[in-house]
């Protein structure tokens, strides 16, 4: 189990099959007051792979009261077509006031999917300067045999423009193996840089990761 105070939980299970599927989400008040009219959600970083749906009573759960540690669980169904991360959130009153409450995020990795992105880093500081070059680097992680895997950089500059930095080919990965790859960027204007890398199956994006830097005059 996890905990973000005052809440401990836990979400199963993080690795499923295509398709419909069901998640379940346990929770525990670890606190001293009882939580009343609960509210709990569960959201998609990334709907077009994974969403959970959305039932004619809509896409929470109702739970009328946790009391200190009381533990309870709740269902979700989801539509699972690639890995994302989840988190659920809950909205409830606690001694008369609202309260608010956002979980960690949970990776659920989904079958038959060639490989995702562990990581991607921009190797520097938070802050940056201009005309400084930089690397941006991911981590590829094996999931299943394949060939054919495409991996693209990408940078929106403060200014809303998207550049393509970098196509790679990726080589074929064995389950569990790691793979870096990297794209030199060089920021030109002031302001927040988003760094994208995409990984591609054929036509069909697959796996996505995002980082930022803050580029200044120097």
């Amino acid at each position: 189990m996890r905990l973000k105070y005052p809440i401990e939980y836990e979400l199963n299970p993080t690795e499923m099959d295509k398709g419909k599927q069901w998640l379940t989400l346990t929770l525990k008040n670890t606190g001293s007051k009882t939580l009343k009219r609960l509210d709990v959600e569960l959201h998609s970083l990334d709907t077009f792979y994974l969403f959970p749906f959305i039932f004619p009573s809509g896409i929470g759960h109702y739970i009328g009261e946790l009391k200190p540690n009381e533990e309870r669980e709740v269902d979700f169904q989801v539509n699972a077509n690639g890995s994302a991360d989840v988190y659920a959130t809950i909205r409830a009153r606690k001694d008369g006031d609202y309260f608010g409450w956002e979980s960690g995020w949970t990776h659920i990795s989904v079958s038959e999917q060639k490989a995702e992105i562990g990581r991607l880093v921009v190797l520097s500081h938070p802050y940056t300067t201009i005309g400084k070059t930089l690397l941006a680097e991911a981590t590829i992680k094996g999931l299943g045999k394949g060939t054919g895997l495409k991996l693209e950089f990408w940078v929106e500059t403060p200014s809303g423009n998207f550049e393509k930095q970098a196509t790679i080919d990726i080589k074929e990965l064995s389950v569990g193996e790691e793979a870096r790859y990297s794209a030199e960027f060089t920021p030109k204007e002031t302001g927040y840089y988003i760094i994208y890398a995409y990984l591609y199956d054929g036509y069909k994006r697959i796996s996505h990761n995002t980082d930022s830097i803050y580029a200044q005059e120097e």
